[in-house]
């Protein structure tokens, strides 16, 4: 597999002080990736379409590939690692799967499987290396939900919790997989998009659920929050807007001091749709999609077009400084803060 590593973006932001660094890592065979689990500077997997997971090691330098045996033909939108050796996979579309490895890649269990014609699975988070939620579209008005105790070796149908009814056309998306965010103590946020955008809430590991709505770009099936993060319980970024018109900026950012349930307007928006959004830390913050990425210094407020490089997802390490972005054909970038 070729390696690039040459950088392409040296900005300065006027006033801040501060240069944005984005390097093409590698081009991978033929998939489109949306899963990106960063675990420290040197460690991060990716997934995506045609059955492909990547693995690395050394920030990103080199990448393993491999496709599970059986399994060559899914669209792996999610992928929650532990460490380099450890990865939990989710794919849309149904048959719905959920596959474990403990050995790197080199082999994959099954430890999940939904035959149902409309089960669509979009996003999946964890607690710790033990709790974890995944979330799907409504099957019968009411959101799909699975958990597990036990690091995903068993799961749960836990869609019984949340007594909600959701609206015609309200669904998840799984562009990034991070529709879905958990924090300690057994916080959990998931937004919908399509005719209806809400956020369903929950402070104890998704026994019980609070729904408040998210006044983002809806009402078509191409509309919504396509991606969310929180710096904490209170502060948190939803991104989307129109994937099918992705240059638009018209209300496809929006932030919340409380938690979600009250959403503002930044006084600078994005400069399109966007699938992807991380804090880096309380005033940093990064937003990117299929018609660039754009960052803030002041927590969201005001936002600055960085590239026009089209991505499909961003993720920073759970315990470190590295940020990738990631795309089609393969592609994965990395984002460094100067």
């Amino acid at each position: 597999m070729r390696i690039y590593l040459l950088f392409l973006l040296l900005i300065p932001l006027s006033g801040f002080g501060q240069t944005y660094e984005l390097g093409s890592l590698t081009t991978a065979a033929n998939t489109s990736i949306r899963g990106i689990s960063v675990i420290s500077d040197s460690v991060a997997w990716v997934s995506g379409s045609n059955g492909t997971i990547g693995l690395t090691t050394d920030g990103g330098k080199r990448w393993k590939w491999t496709k599970p045996k059986g399994y060559e033909k899914l669209d792996f939108r999610d992928i929650e690692a532990f460490d380099e050796n450890r990865a939990i996979i989710v794919n849309a579309g149904s048959p719905a799967y959920i596959l474990r490895t403990e050995d790197g890649g080199k082999s994959w269990t099954e430890h999940y499987k939904n035959a149902d014609s409309a089960i669509f699975l979009d996003g999946m988070d964890f607690w710790d290396e033990k709790r974890g939620i995944i979330f799907g579209d409504p099957i019968k008005s009411r959101l799909q939900l699975l958990a597990t105790n036990d690091g995903g070796l068993t799961w749960k149908d836990a869609s019984e919790s949340l007594k909600f009814q959701m609206a015609d056309g309200e669904a998840g998306f799984a562009a990034s997989g991070s529709t879905i965010k958990t924090l300690a103590g057994g916080k959990v946020w998931i937004a919908t998009g399509g005719t209806k955008s809400n956020i369903y809430t929950s402070d104890d590991y998704g026994q019980n659920w609070r729904r408040y709505e998210v006044p983002i770009l809806q009402g078509k099936n191409s509309t919504g929050v396509f991606s969310m993060d929180f710096h904490d319980a209170n502060l948190g970024i939803v991104v989307g807007g129109d994937y099918q018109k992705d240059k638009e900026n018209s209300n496809n950012v929006l932030l919340t001091t409380d938690g979600g349930k009250s959403w503002d307007k930044p006084s600078r928006p994005v400069f399109g749709y966007r699938s992807g959004v991380i804090w880096y830390d309380a005033k940093n913050c990064f937003a990117t999609g299929t018609s660039g990425t754009d960052v803030s210094r002041n927590g969201g407020q005001n936002w600055y077009h960085i590239s026009d490089e089209s991505f499909n997802a961003i993720s920073k390490a759970k315990k470190g400084r590295l940020i990738l972005l990631a795309g089609n054909k393969g592609l994965i970038y990395s984002f460094k803060i100067q």
